[in-house]
């Protein structure tokens, strides 16, 4: 495995060099800025970005004012009470993506949130206490107890609120498997303890947080 230092020149040189590389960065939200938004936003994010899965986002977004309507401004308490027969109601309703499944999720991600806000005070406080060399670990956590947050899903909900987080996009893949890290898109246990070790050891070496590293590694290759 190469030291980060010599991946990082890598992509400097495909980008033209390293202030060119650098403005590619992604930044990650401080422990303090997750803690302060608020469940809803939260919530809210989590239906933006179950919903977007294998559609068109564009769609999405142009229909949003209507998901804030529907869905009572993503209020956490009021969505994990919605009643079978509100959500059927929903299924109908023009001003939304009528899938069901997904409309389904509102109400159960709303009380997943609510037991997170049991246990650590709010879902911000959760996301800025889980550790950065156990990112995973918090994948798996989402895909677990929250509805349809596994895979990319849950990844581009944590980079979207600001979670520090790599994505595995098909270059960063290709340049984990370049530096034999994993040998193809980890998703078995023992693979992405690899593919979090690698991450561990470039982020001690060069201080970088785990989305700079993530896109490092896709502009090397």
């Amino acid at each position: 495995m190469d030291s980060f230092a010599s991946i990082f020149q890598r992509a400097a040189e495909r980008k033209g060099g390293e202030a060119a590389l650098l403005a590619l960065l992604p930044k990650a939200k401080t422990s303090a800025a997750l803690q302060r938004a608020k469940d809803n936003v939260y919530l809210a994010e989590m239906t933006k970005c179950v919903f977007r899965s294998g559609f068109v986002w564009k769609i999405i977004e142009n229909k949003w004012s209507g998901f804030e309507a529907a869905f009572h401004q993503f209020d956490v308490a009021t969505c994990a009470m919605m009643s079978d027969e509100e959500q059927e109601t929903l299924t109908q309703d023009t001003q939304i993506v009528r899938h069901a499944k997904k409309i389904r999720s509102v109400p159960r991600n709303a009380s997943f949130i609510l037991d997170v806000r049991d246990t650590h005070g709010s879902f911000g406080a959760y996301l800025a206490t889980w550790p950065a060399d156990d990112i995973f670990g918090l994948w798996d956590d989402l895909k677990r107890r929250g509805d349809r947050l596994g895979g990319q899903t849950g990844r581009y909900f944590l980079r979207f609120v600001g979670k520090d987080t790599p994505m595995f996009s098909k270059d960063v893949v290709k340049a984990l498997v370049a530096q034999k890290v994993i040998d193809k898109e980890p998703t078995s246990k023992k693979a992405l303890q690899q593919a979090q070790a690698a991450f561990n050891t470039w982020s001690q070496e060069s201080g970088r947080s785990l989305c700079e590293i993530s896109r490092v590694l896709a502009c090397s290759v």
